[in-house]
Formats: C-alpha cells, structure tokens, sequence
C-alpha cells in the first residue's frame, strides 16, 4: 500500500461523515480515482464495470469488479477477502446479461435496496447503462448524485501525498529536459515522444526513480498543430521556424505533477516573443497572487489583467486542481483557476497553473503545478520558462 491503514482510515471516516450530511447511506464509486483513494486499488481495469461501494453500516468499504482482476484488488487494497467481490466472466460484454445486475443484486441481498444510494452521475466511468440498470432493479432506492463528494475531500493533500508529487516534479522536470535535448529539424515526433516516455517512466541517472503512465498523453505539437491544446505526437517531422508546444505529466504512485513549455527552431517573429513574455507576466503574477485566502478568481483576475494590458484575449481557464488521476484526464474536477470561481485557497491545495495561447494558426503554453502554502505558494518544479530556441 502507498500511505498507512491510518491514512485510508482517516479518508474514509471523512467520506461517511459527508456522506452522512447529504442523507446518504450508501455510495457508489467508479472513478478510479476515487476508488484508489478510498482503498489503494491500482490496476488498468476500468475498461470493464468496476467500483468501490461504502455503506454507513459497514467498517470497510466494498470493490467491485471483474472476478479476473479480484486479485489485483488483494494485491494492492488493504481489504478484508469478504469486501472484494469478483463478478463472473459471463456478465462481461454479453447483452442481456450486465455487471450491474450481479451490483443490483448484492444490494437487494444487504437489505439497502430502500435506501438513499449516491453515485457520480458525470464521472467517465459510470455509463447510462449502470445507472439504468440500478433504477430499474432497485425501484424503491433513493438515487442521488454523489459526482465530486470524495473528489472535494481531495482537494487538500496529505504530506505522504505531496511527497509523491514532488517525485513527479522530478520525472517531468527530467522528462522536459529531454524534449529539449531531442526537438531537432528533421526529426519524427514520435521518436522524440518515445525518449520523453522512457524519461518519465524510466527516469535517469539524475533521479533514480521510476514513474507510471500519465492520465494525459505527451502533448508534442507543432506549427499550426500548436494552435489546438490537445494534439498528441505524429510522424511528422520538426521544421525549421516552427514552434512546437509540450505537455508533460510526472506520476507516482497516480500523483501528477504537469509542466508544459514552448519550443522554437530557427529564429521566432514579434508576435511568438511578445506574447511569450506578456504570457509569462501573467504567470508571474497569478503565483504571486497564489496564498491562502485569496480565491480561484483572485489569481484568474491577476493572469487576466496582464493579457487586457496588453490586448490579448484567453477564453479558456488558465488552471485546475491536481494529483490523483487516471485516464483520460488528470484534473481532480474540483477548482478551476478562471474568473468568479469563489473556492478559497488552503493550504496544501494543488493546481496546474495553465497559460496556454491557442491563436488561430500557432500556439504556445506555459504551465506550473503550484502547491498552496502557509504563506503563499510553492512550485513543484524550478524549469526555465523563457521560449527555448534550437
């Protein structure tokens, strides 16, 4: 396990008292995030129905999934044998036949069929199909949607929790580094992405740790492809008087440390430097901006005036909480660094500060993962955020 009994203890004591306060007596859980936090479990299943169910009533939580990977959940939870509980093979991708009937049918067995049942309504992994499922074999259940409650009480980390994404400040750190060794006219992305991905996994000599896959892909793009903010590497060769952007994430044990930086081969215009510099302005004075007891708006305000000085214009946020996290995304869904989102900082909050310029034809990013402080703010990583030239 990545953090002590006590730790989950604490974690799921917090999650039944807010379960509590909404007149919930049962929960049901298929982040996978969420579901890691509540009980360890780490394993790329959750292409299949899976999830982690706590009732009120009961000391521990309960994992759900396919029978084949109930070993994976004795291999990395701390459950009781009794609260791992493996559906059979026959239920996957077999219509009629569903996971959450075999679901449905454990809560009619535990007697909580009556009762008041919260689930994530919006969370990736809980399709139309479970919910329709659920509704029509537990008729006389109270559903509500529970979507964020466990997400929310993440939203302030533990020491052991920052301690893992300091690590992977170490491997994105080192895996930026290698972006900018290896971006040279005439080479493929795809091979530039490959020595990015042994970096993050495999660290270096430097760091001696190793890393996991992301919740987001390596972002490498170039030209006009670095007008779009989510564009993963090709075949495509890097060309003189391109820019290109990168998008990293560092993970240990499912913590994110993110850190995105442009690159420019050749000499850049006006417009590629200027906009840098005005960028980076405001990146400079949302962290300044960045302390307890100022709000999300507070920074997004800082960040934004910089650009209205200069007349530039950014529609999209420029942050969102960070650390726990599985694909497709690494976000916590909770805060988000624009303007009137009220949230007051704390500390031991953490967020990936976002300044990207997506134009028309040509874009740029500048980010930094930013712990919240007793006094103001840390970032994770110390990487230059000049416009590097090749």
């Amino acid at each position: 396990m990545n953090f002590t009994l006590q730790e989950y203890s604490t974690r799921l004591e917090n999650v039944k008292k807010r379960m509590s306060d909404r007149g919930l007596d049962l929960l049901i859980l298929t982040d996978p995030s969420n579901m890691n936090y509540l009980t360890g479990y780490d394993g790329w299943s959750f292409y299949v129905p899976q999830g982690v169910i706590v009732s009120l009533d009961k000391e521990e939580p309960m994992w759900f999934g396919r029978k084949q990977d109930s070993n994976g959940a004795r291999i990395t939870t701390y459950l009781k044998d009794e609260n791992i509980l493996g559906y059979p093979e026959n239920l996957i991708q077999s219509p009629p036949s569903h996971p959450y009937d075999y679901i449905a049918n454990y809560i009619h067995e535990n007697k909580w069929a009556n009762k008041s049942i919260g689930v994530e309504m919006d969370s990736y992994y809980y399709t139309a199909e479970n919910h329709d499922r659920l509704v029509k074999k537990c008729p006389n259940a109270k559903f509500k949607d529970a979507h964020l409650l466990v997400n929310w009480i993440r939203f302030i980390k533990s020491d052991s929790e920052i301690a893992y994404m300091r690590d992977g400040a170490k491997l994105v750190h080192a895996g930026m580094q290698t972006a900018y060794n290896e971006i040279k006219p005439g080479v493929r992305q795809s091979v530039v992405a490959g020595k990015i991905q042994n970096t993050l996994l495999g660290g270096n000599e430097e760091i001696q740790i190793g890393g996991e896959y992301s919740g987001l892909n390596i972002i490498l793009a170039s030209g006009v492809s670095a007008s779009a903010s989510h564009l993963t590497p090709t075949d495509k060769k890097f060309k003189e008087n391109e820019g290109t952007i990168i998008e990293l994430g560092g993970v240990k044990n499912r913590y994110h440390c993110a850190l995105s930086r442009t690159v420019y081969i050749g000499k850049p215009d006006k417009k590629t430097n200027d906009t840098l510099q005005i960028t980076n302005e405001g990146v400079e004075r949302a962290i300044e901006s960045t302390r307890p007891g100022n709000t999300c708006h507070d920074v997004a305000v800082a960040f934004w005036n910089v650009l209205e000085k200069y007349g530039l214009e950014k529609e999209s946020r420029c942050g969102y909480s960070i650390g726990l996290g599985y694909p497709p995304d690494w976000g916590e869904h909770t805060l988000s660094i624009r303007k009137n989102d009220m949230t007051v900082l704390q500390p031991n909050v953490t967020f990936h500060l976002m300044a990207g310029m997506w134009m028309d034809t040509w874009g740029l990013e500048l980010s930094e993962s930013i712990r919240v402080t007793e006094n103001g703010c840390e970032l994770f990583c110390n990487f230059p955020r000049k416009l590097h030239l090749i």
